[in-house]
């Protein structure tokens, strides 16, 4: 017997044990409830399950935040931005804008710029250049278990 022919024998049995089942609880079920809790109930053809190594040294597993291993997500790109300043201003006045146009943000001259990640403050910072290229000094960072709390 092909595999395909098994799989489709399994779902068979399967589909008439929710039938026989329903059809003993509530003679009102039609074809269609009992075709939707077969769905949700088979998953993809079982796959023997594969010996994963155990983990040498268990404190390695923890993060500094005491949480499970991060090591999963560390590689996820996320975008960084530096925030300036913002303003509010009409749609009249920003059609307006042309080349050489002055904007007035909401900051004053010298105050420390906000670091976002993926739209989150993460931090404080000024405005350096390094080898003819703008960058961060990041003057003060949020605690991580700040930045936790303004996610939930």
């Amino acid at each position: 017997m092909s595999e395909e022919e098994q799989v489709s024998s399994e779902d068979q049995a399967l589909a008439d044990e929710w039938a026989a089942a329903l059809a003993e609880a509530d003679t009102n079920t039609d074809q269609d409830d009992i075709d939707a809790m077969l769905e949700q109930s088979s998953g993809p053809a079982k796959a023997s399950m594969q010996e994963f190594p155990s983990q040498q040294n268990t404190e390695e597993a923890l993060t500094t935040l005491g949480g499970p291993n991060l090591d999963v997500i560390l590689d996820i790109p996320v975008s960084i931005s530096m925030e300036v300043g913002s303003a509010d201003i009409s749609i009249r006045n920003l059609l307006q804008l042309n080349q050489g146009s002055v904007v007035e943000l909401d900051r004053l001259a010298g105050e420390p710029l906000d670091v976002l990640v993926n739209g989150t403050l993460i931090a404080h910072g000024e405005v350096v250049v390094v080898n003819e290229k703008f960058g961060i000094r990041l003057t003060d960072v949020i605690s991580p278990s700040e930045r936790i709390k303004k996610l939930r």
